[in-house]
């Protein structure tokens, strides 16, 4: 009798497997994690708050959640080639560098993670001013292996990442404004 519960225990799991897995092989082999908000500032005051490694790292939601996080500051500090190395086991490790910048209106880095997974992900910043005050978005995108996607099946990746986004925007927001 518990051998036959065991076995159809095990038989319910695997079958659950299936089908995430199923489901996850539907899904693009692509995603993109979007926030935005309103920020009473002009673009030109917000954007040296995101070009500079140093400044980014001082709103940065990821370099916050853990003060034991170590880094590495390399390159210029501002604009493409700034890179920052970092490892946390809260945040995961790996590096971003600055790659492009056009002033006052985008930032793009290029994200390579190594821990807890290895991935290569784009992030932008854009700032379009809205009268006096500025439309800032934070964006990433990137390829979707199937772990990925199998894991975006149990877990709603866009809800994580984008609470870590709309933490950081508020962070920036305050920044910006005050200075």
């Amino acid at each position: 009798m518990i051998k036959t519960t065991l076995l159809a225990l095990l038989g319910l799991i695997v079958l659950a497997i299936a089908v995430v897995a199923v489901i996850a092989l539907q899904r693009p082999d692509t995603f993109r994690v979007s926030r935005s908000t309103s920020i009473a500032a002009p673009a030109e005051k917000i954007f040296p708050l995101v070009n500079d490694v140093r400044a980014f790292n001082t709103w940065n939601p990821y370099a916050l959640k853990d003060p034991e996080m170590t880094g590495r500051y390399s390159g210029p500090f501002i604009g493409p080639g700034a890179h920052y190395d970092f490892e946390s086991r809260k945040s995961g490790s790996g590096s971003f560098e600055i790659v492009q910048a056009t002033q006052p209106s985008r930032v793009q880095m290029r994200l390579d993670m190594t821990a807890p997974f290895k991935a290569q992900n784009v992030i932008t910043f854009t700032f379009v001013p809205q009268g006096a005050a500025t439309q800032t978005t934070w964006a990433m995108e990137g390829p979707a292996p199937f772990l990925s996607k199998f894991m975006g099946v149990i877990f709603n990746m866009d809800r994580m990442i984008g609470t870590d986004f709309e933490a950081g925007l508020a962070k920036l927001k305050t920044k910006a404004e005050k200075a």
